[in-house]
């Protein structure tokens, strides 16, 4: 066994911890260039051991100056340390073990555990930060009540917050004060949390429903208090939301948020004092998209509802991340559905879904939504365990209805409150409130690889009966995969263009007056269901609101897609069946391009698409999203072998063949969508603006004078960030002399606004301008790009490694560039460089040429002797 096998980690390997932790007593002391840590631990051995054993603490970074057991010091010969682990051979039974360390925070340049950020400090314990801060046993089954006492100089750092409620605080000599909180939610170490810094703050109550009143705060820092309106709703909204929908009420007297500037993730649910990255609070319409503020509403939800789902019930263990990721992704869906347009919600998650889980599904990083095994648990925080994992939780729902949803949900939380529990453990409670039978419905949970589904039918005139086969099965699997229980909803679709009433063969059922969907269980590798009182032939509308995450394959023919876009009542299959046909003309066009000749592009195609546009008048948010066309990293997964040039030129033909033929169309509509007003924040409105900016894309094809000049116009004009971006967008995409001015003067303006600069960086980073490497690589010199701060990395360099035809050149030079940067940021920030190299995921799928280049950059990178274990793991994934 290799040294990096013997440091995997393995779900089946799960033991309950030795010891038990009732409760951390924790004192922090923040000095010029130093932190001092004071624990008191009052541990219990468990009482589910029967064997006693050593007590052994984790712990990285840490300068030990005292150790405790019960009042006693002990000596060098009471206890083993080394880097990483604390052991005490023969502990008694019950015992309170004090340590006081010195952490180094200041230059803690992995933003996990306790670091500085530009105003002061902060922590981030998850997965395993909590060892960086103090000796603990750091994992997710230990909960433990906590109080915490901060102290620090009043004049640097005037703001010190923890988990729970104050409990009190007072001055200590000059310029020295101090503040202790107090937790009384047992929760585990990674959800700890504390801020010592100079912030301004926003605050406001909340009446919870039964009365009481939270306490509700946003830290930001100096100069941003104008920035945070959106996010304190947004809060407020989730709140009134989670009791209504699912009884769910804040159990705290405090609740705040702190955005912090320097952060890893996009935000962290620690017990009633959330940490965000700065882009998911700060908004102002002048520096924020329509699209930033609806990700802040999503994301302030989802650290909210963690509340319940991961903080009062808790994950067993690592493996078990998706119990709480999956279902509150689910549940912040929801909210994002219910806050905005249900259709639009959905497409565009699905839309994230298969650009980024499916390739996940097919790659060298793939697995379960419980992984069975892992190196490092920071490159598991994934779309698998967060997006496919919410598409399971919604599975679930589909079988067994909105009602027995909720009962589930409510017994979840009675019989698990205050634990940390399992995958299987929620899968039970909903089997349970339900009355049914999961057990093949867990397969979800156990096996990577995504599903497909095959769909034909038959049409007997004579007995007036549709006969639907279904089948499953994974291409992907390494051996012969079990059928997993898939949830298929299905509608018929008359020639009238209206859906049929479904009455199942053998069932003696008579539909719910108005029905038009069922759910079919698909149980078996291959099944038949059969439909009477069909008396023409139909057309089916399946995975309705895409019931299964899951590859359709069924043979289309192309006035079938082009029905079911003009009649389906399901909005999701009516967008589905658009980008189907795109999706079918831009693989062809790229073959005959590959092989040197000219695409022919249908008439009928742009008149269908013309037919949307003419009305999008009752949703217009729904329209452009059918405007929109696939991806080139989705439309990839769908060629044998990638070439991305041939993919590149294919789309943006068709964008331009479209553009030449819907001219007048889009020019229409881009002016009757302006705005008669100043900018509001509607939904109607968000929409209109989402479908005017679209035509403005499209137009910006024909590439000519008049159109740089209205995207100029648009951009100096603009009352708002999201017509201002999307003018600079389409001009970012052309090499014309608006191109760089709107640049220069966008850059002028917003130098002093971090947020919007990321955008700046991001523009061009994705520009499909030829020289567009050339551009990154100026931009790492540029002042307003930070390598070690993680938001300007990804705006510049995940930005880059997205960008498909320039990623993947020919010459390889954007795989010998990427990783040369992910190299220098593993010496310091291991959990970003590890999420940067899973730009390289999908190499073997290119050709001969590029897969040499690839290799070679990730053989380059394999070798270096200081590689951290997050990116060694990757690498040696996507090379074995």
């Amino acid at each position: 066994m290799n040294a990096t096998e013997a440091q995997r980690i393995r779900r089946q390997d799960y033991t309950p911890p030795p010891f038990l932790v009732d409760l951390v007593e924790l004192e922090i002391d923040f000095r010029d260039g130093e932190v001092l840590v004071d624990s008191r631990l009052h541990l219990r051995r468990n009482p589910a051991v029967a064997a006693a054993g050593p007590l052994q603490l984790d712990g990285h970074g840490l300068q030990t100056i005292s150790l405790t057991l019960d009042g006693r010091a002990l000596g060098a010969a009471d206890y083993q340390c080394s880097d990483t682990t604390l052991t005490i051979a023969a502990p008694p039974d019950a015992l309170v073990l004090a340590t006081r360390v010195r952490i180094d925070a200041d230059h803690n340049g992995s933003l996990s555990g306790l670091y500085r950020s530009a105003n002061g400090y902060c922590t981030q314990c998850e997965a395993q930060g909590f060892r960086r801060i103090t000796w603990f046993p750091d994992r997710p089954d230990i909960m433990s009540t906590y109080v915490v006492t901060l102290r620090a100089e009043r004049s640097s750092l005037p703001v010190l917050l923890a988990n729970g409620n104050p409990v009190g605080s007072g001055d200590e000599g000059p310029d020295r004060h101090w503040a202790r909180w107090h937790d009384p939610f047992p929760k585990p170490c990674y959800l700890f949390a504390l801020v010592a810094a100079r912030l301004d703050v926003l605050r406001d109550r909340f009446s919870t429903a039964s009365g009481r009143l939270v306490e509700l705060a946003v830290f930001v820092e100096p100069g941003k208090l104008d920035q945070c309106a959106h996010a304190m709703d947004a809060l407020k909204r989730s709140m009134r939301w989670d009791e209504e929908v699912f009884g769910l009420e804040c159990d705290l007297d405090h609740y705040m948020i702190v955005a912090v500037g320097d952060f890893n993730m996009g935000a962290m649910e620690n017990k009633g004092l959330n940490i965000f990255n700065t882009k998911y609070v700060l908004a102002r319409t002048d520096t924020a998209t329509d699209g930033d503020y609806q990700n802040i509403d999503r994301v302030v939800a989802h650290e909210y509802f963690h509340n319940w789902t991961g903080n009062r019930v808790t994950c067993r263990d690592w493996f078990q991340l998706s119990l709480k990721e999956g279902l509150t992704v689910f549940r912040d869906q929801e909210f994002g559905a219910d806050m905005h347009s249900r259709a639009v919600t959905r497409i565009r998650d699905v839309r994230a879904l298969r650009a980024t889980q499916f390739p996940e599904d097919a790659g060298p990083m793939a697995h379960p939504v419980r992984p069975d095994s892992y190196i490092e648990i920071n490159n598991f925080y994934t779309s698998t365990v967060y997006e496919k994992g919410a598409e399971v939780v919604r599975m679930i729902r589909t079988l067994i209805g909105r009602d027995a949803f909720r009962r589930g949900m409510d017994l979840y939380f009675r019989r698990h409150d205050g634990q940390a529990v399992t995958c299987d453990d929620f899968v039970a409670a909903m089997a349970d409130a339900a009355g049914v039978d999961l057990r093949q419905f867990m397969l979800w949970y156990d096996h990577a690889g995504t599903p497909h589904l095959r769909a034909s039918g038959e049409h007997d005139a004579v007995r007036q009966r549709y006969l639907l086969r279904l089948s499953q099965s994974r291409p992907t699997a390494s051996t012969p995969a079990p059928a997993f229980h898939i949830p298929v909803a299905i509608g018929l679709v008359g020639a009238d263009g209206r859906d049929l009433p479904l009455y199942l063969a053998g069932e003696g059922d008579v539909p719910e007056r108005g029905q038009t969907t069922r759910i079919l269980s698909l149980t078996a590798g291959e099944q038949q269901f059969v439909f009477e009182g069909v008396p023409a032939p139909p057309l089916p509308s399946l995975l309705r609101d895409f019931s299964a995450p899951v590859i359709l394959d069924r043979e289309w023919l192309d006035g079938e897609l082009s029905f079911l876009l003009a009649h389906d009542s399901d909005p999701f299959n009516r967008w589905e069946a658009g980008q189907r046909l795109a999706s079918r003309l831009i693989l062809g066009a790229a073959a005959d391009i590959a092989a040197g000749r000219a695409p022919d592009w249908p008439a009928d195609f742009a008149d269908a698409l013309r037919q949307v546009l003419l009305h999008a008048g009752s949703d217009p948010a729904f329209a452009a999203e059918v405007l929109t066309l696939p991806g080139e990293a989705t439309l990839a997964e769908e060629m044998a072998v990638v070439d991305p040039d041939a993919l590149h030129t294919a789309r943006n033909a068709l964008r331009l063949f479209l553009a030449e033929r819907l001219q007048d169309s889009f020019l229409h509509g881009y002016e009757s969508l302006a705005a008669a007003g100043p900018y509001q924040a509607t939904p109607a409105a968000v929409g209109r603006r989402a479908l005017r900016n679209l035509c403005l894309g499209y137009l910006g094809e024909l590439a000519t004078d008049a159109m740089h000049t209205l995207a100029m116009r648009q951009f100096a004009s603009a009352d708002n960030m999201s017509d201002q971006f999307a003018a600079l967008a389409v001009l970012a995409q052309h090499d014309c002399g608006q191109r760089r001015q709107a640049l220069a003067t966008f850059h002028e303006r917003w130098q002093s606004e971090a947020l919007v600069i990321d955008k700046w960086l991001a523009v061009q980073a994705s520009s499909r301008l030829p020289e567009t490497l050339a551009i990154v690589e100026g931009l790492l010199a540029h002042p307003s790009f930070d390598l070690h701060n993680p938001n300007k990395v990804y705006s510049l360099l995940n930005s880059f490694g997205n960008n498909h035809v320039r990623f993947h050149a020919a010459d390889g030079a954007g795989y010998r560039f990427l990783a040369r940067q992910i190299a220098g940021i593993d010496r310091f920030n291991p959990q970003v460089a590890a999420r940067l190299t899973r730009r390289f995921d999908r190499w073997r799928r290119f050709d001969a040429q590029r897969q040499a280049y690839a290799r070679s950059a990730l053989s380059e990178l394999q070798a270096g002797s200081d590689l951290s274990p997050d990116v060694r793991e990757v690498v040696g994934r996507a090379l074995a």
